[in-house]
């Protein structure tokens, strides 16, 4: 009976085998030839679809034919590809009765399968585009053609799109900040044909459909103007290449529905044209000239009559005055002009779409002015700022985008530098999801710019120290996924959305799905960690902060004293505490609210453990890119250090305040166990990233604050930073052991009193020393009624309040030798007082290194705000420095090697005790 059984059973096994071997054949088509029918004059878009669609079909068995026709064969096989309501889309549904329950919108297609027909019908060129990738998808999953597919899809947002940034991590010789000639020396990757190939398939494959190329000026790399032939920034053969570059990146990007948009910055000039007529190619503070204007009107103009199908995205602050009248006029008055004048030229009445960035200006106002001159206007802002650190914004920067989303135009959200992510991998596609919900339900936007996660300075390479350089695009790959795929459709239900990553890393890594969403999960923790570090302890959301880099205990107690960026408490965060409210509160038995520093600390320790253990249980099973698993479990493990090394230093923070409060040392001894495990986990994040790691941050010059300030590509790795930490534990362990010594000197007394330098001025200047009762300006009796010590004595200028309010600050002066200017901004933010230096929205904050507030709440005068004091440092020679409109201090001169020691005089604030000097 078994052998009977056995035999029965090996019978219907061939037979099974036998009909699904029969049936695979049919499917796969071994020898099957599929037509595919496209209309006669296709579309570059539509031809692009079906010679992708042809190529996947081949490498799955088939045998392919096109057909340019309008007519459908009598026999055989076929996919129709056309536009809804062709003739070749019309003849197709009549002849197999296809009529649609719902019509795709834009950019959207319908697949329909029909007896022996599939039929793609785009709602426009690139709809169908996208139906033919979709197919091809399909293809590649399974092997074979579908039996039976019926699909109608179309993206959630109009725009999604992505960066490159024509830039670098340093300055160029004897150029300014977004300065960068388009070169083969200076950016050789941009002339790589098969580098763009790649990154525009990309692209395509996330059906992102807009590319935006970000440069300070780049029309003097690409047009030449008659009336300023000397404005070209290139010789004669790279003024060529670039181009034949520009004309073949847009016209692959246009096969893929890809719009190429241009940046620029305002107000930059190319710098032989800054050299003829005597003006600096960046000055923020100057009015707007003619010769300027003409210029910039004339290059648009020039540029859209030769490039007419780039789109332009204007940042219209940061290298021009920031929010004020100049921005409308500029706008309204040099650029839209432009734009109108090249078209003009073409004989063309369509308008190019002009993007706003809504960076350092008053967008809603520009807009309002612009919309009756030129209609095909889009709105931009920043998301998080330079950061990611949400999906619950709120606050003023979310009425922001709010009331740029009601205007009516299309608003775009601009993921932008990641200050806080880089260097390691990010991929939490939970995350990314709610981020992009966020755009639609709380901002009200409908548009994708995105940065790439690391490295934007340095593309196309990541910072991953490896024999080859990796690219962003491949090393990167899930982070553009996930925002691609939210912004097509942000609605998806998260069980199947975590089904579908855990087979996606399980295939990509040559495991299981089991394992695949370990990875994922990996991805996911390590993905708040980040985030919730800087919205609760960080000092800013730009890129003047390094987040994995570290803080220094003093960032981490005073943050006013490092110009605090509020944004990103009351706008980017959850509604909260900062570590010194926290502190504050505990002292005053007071209950807390919101998020706080302490359960972010027990938190982000928490998803780096479960990072850690996911990632490790992946590991065994891991068969495929083993290299690459290597290096995202690496980054697993950064995380969980960064995570404690913040988690334990918070901790120290807070006794360290509580001792602001108590005045007792045993709650600095309380910290010092914390500080000390701090280090340590340092230690480890440096270890694990010396021989791993390039760089943290790409950004690699002045502009750089925090923790430390990086000059030439200096403290920009974890093994730089170390010392310094250890350097404040060992201070930190001395001056509690000062606290316990008779020979303690109080703080007052160990500042050394500031000298007057001599420069020479303008014979009517007027000036007043800094004393109690001296009066600060020539035409308000105003009176010094504190100051802080090191000051006293200074020569103070004496200016006109009435005059730097209505047109700014100017001062010329001579001197033999470096020296630095202390000027005085008001600690409250007033359209009367001047805007104290803002790397966040000014790139040239720090050209004389005047960004750090040296001396905090450092004079009163009259019942004014305190004023904290910068300094601005000048080489030998004569200068006019120029400020923006506002009131201000000018406190006097003092010699250029003079130090003066960061602190807080506690003037005018309610808490006077400085405790900074712990770490000194």
């Amino acid at each position: 009976m078994k052998k009977i059984a056995i035999s029965i059973l090996l019978f219907w096994g061939m037979l099974y085998c036998s009909k699904f071997q029969t049936v695979h054949a049919q499917k796969t088509g071994d020898k099957k030839t599929i037509t595919l029918v496209i209309p006669p004059s296709a579309h570059p878009r539509i031809q692009f679809g079906a010679e992708k669609l042809s190529i996947i079909l081949q490498n799955s068995g088939y045998t392919v034919k096109q057909e340019h026709s309008d007519k459908l064969p009598k026999r055989g096989e076929i996919v129709v590809i056309g536009k809804l309501g062709d003739e070749l889309w019309k003849k197709s549904a009549a002849t197999y009765g296809v009529q649609l329950e719902k019509v795709p919108g834009k950019e959207g297609f319908t697949i329909v399968e029909k007896k022996n027909a599939i039929l793609i019908g785009g709602a426009d060129e690139t709809g169908t585009l996208y139906g033919c990738l979709e197919l091809a998808d399909k293809v590649k999953e399974k092997g074979i053609l579908p039996d039976s597919i019926s699909v109608t899809d179309q993206p959630e947002m109009v725009l999604r799109g992505a960066c490159v940034g024509v830039q670098k991590p340093t300055y160029l010789p004897g150029r300014g900040v977004y300065e960068y000639p388009y070169t083969p020396e200076t950016f050789p990757w941009l002339y790589d044909k098969a580098l763009w190939i790649s990154y525009l398939d990309s692209l395509v494959e996330n059906r992102m459909n807009s590319l935006y190329l970000w440069n300070g000026h780049p029309f003097s790399s690409l047009v030449r103007l008659k009336d300023y032939p000397y404005a070209v920034e290139v010789d004669d053969a790279t003024f060529k290449k670039n181009e034949e570059i520009f004309r073949f990146l847009t016209e692959e990007a246009n096969k893929r529905g890809i719009w190429v948009i241009q940046m620029f910055y305002n107000i930059i000039i190319p710098k032989p044209f800054a050299e003829k007529h005597g003006l600096k190619t960046q000055d923020r503070d100057r009015p707007i000239i003619p010769i300027i204007a003409d210029y910039t009107q004339k290059s648009i103009a020039a540029f859209v009559e030769k490039y007419p199908n780039v789109g332009l995205l204007i940042t219209l602050g940061e290298a021009m005055e920031g929010v004020g009248q100049d921005d409308v006029d500029w706008f309204t008055k040099t650029i839209i002009p432009g734009v109108q004048d090249g078209l003009r030229a073409l004989g063309r009445k369509d308008e190019p779409p002009i993007v706003l960035r809504a960076h350092d200006t008053d967008a809603p106002r520009v807009m309002k002015a612009a919309l009756p001159l030129y209609k095909n206007l889009f709105t931009m802002a920043k998301y998080n700022g330079e950061a990611l650190t949400t999906y619950t914004p709120r606050g003023p920067w979310a009425e922001l985008h709010r009331s740029l989303s009601a205007i009516g135009t299309v608003h775009i959200q601009n993921v932008h530098i990641l200050a806080n992510l880089e260097p390691f991998r990010y991929g939490s596609a939970d995350f990314i999801q709610k981020s992009v919900k966020a755009m639609h339900d709380i901002y009200g936007s409908n548009g994708l710019h995105l940065y790439p996660q690391a490295s934007y300075w340095d593309w196309p390479y990541a910072a991953d120290n490896t024999g080859k350089r990796l690219l962003q695009i491949e090393r990167d790959w899930i982070w553009y996924k996930a925002w691609a795929r939210y912004a097509w459709n942000c609605r998806r239900d998260r069980n199947n959305e975590i089904s579908y990553w855990s087979n996606l890393l399980g295939n990509k890594f040559g495991t299981d799905a089991l394992q695949g969403k370990n990875i994922l999960t990996a991805y996911e923790e390590t993905g708040e960690i980040a985030p919730k570090l800087l919205r609760r302890y960080g000092i800013t959301d730009g890129n003047r902060q390094t987040l994995t880099l570290g803080m220094l205990m003093s960032q981490l107690i005073n943050p006013f004293k490092y110009s605090l960026f509020t944004l990103l408490y009351n706008s980017e965060a959850p509604e909260g505490e900062m570590i010194i409210e926290y502190a504050d509160k505990e002292w005053k038995k007071q209950g807390h609210i919101g998020e706080t520093p302490v359960q972010v600390a027990k938190e982000v320790v928490a998803h780096g453990q479960k990072a850690v253990e996911a990632v490790e249980k992946a590991a065994p099973s891991v068969q495929m890119e083993r290299e690459e698993f290597t290096r995202l479990k690496n980054d697993v493990y950064c995380y969980n250090a960064l995570a404690n090394f913040y988690a334990e230093k918070v901790k120290a923070a807070l006794w360290i305040l509580h001792y602001k409060y108590s005045n007792d040392i045993n709650d600095l001894e309380k910290a010092l166990p914390f500080l000390e495990k701090s280090v340590v986990f340092y230690s480890q994040l440096t270890d694990l990233t010396k021989e791993t790691y390039l760089y943290a941050n790409s950004m690699q010059t002045a502009q750089r604050k925090i923790p430390i300030r990086g000059v030439n590509g200096t403290f920009k790795t974890w093994v730089e930073v170390l010392p310094v930490f250890k350097k404040e534990l060992d201070n930190f362990r001395k001056n509690i052991d000062s606290l316990k010594s008779i020979k303690y000197a109080s703080v007052e007394n160990t500042i050394l009193a500031l000298k007057n330098a001599n420069v020479t001025l303008p014979g009517n200047t007027a000036f007043y020393s800094i004393n109690e009762g001296q009066q600060v300006y020539a035409d308000t009796a105003l009176l010094i009624k504190a100051y802080a010590g090191e000051l006293k004595g200074l020569k103070g200028i004496k200016m006109d309040k009435a005059k730097q309010i209505e047109q700014g600050t100017s001062i010329t002066f001579s001197t033999t030798k470096p020296v630095k200017l202390l000027v005085g901004y008001f600690t409250v933010k007033n359209t009367n007082y001047l805007k104290a230096p803002e790397l966040e929205t000014d790139a040239n904050a720090n050209e004389y290194g005047q960004d750090e507030i040296k001396i905090g709440n450092a004079v009163v005068a009259g019942d004014l705000p305190p004023i904290n004091v910068h300094t601005y440092a000048f080489n030998k020679g004569t200068h006019t420095l120029t400020l923006g409109k506002g009131m201000c201090l000018l406190l006097g001169f003092i010699d250029g090697n003079q130090v003066v020691r960061m602190r807080d005089a506690g003037l005018g604030a309610s808490d006077k005790k400085d405790i900074d000097w712990l770490f000194d």
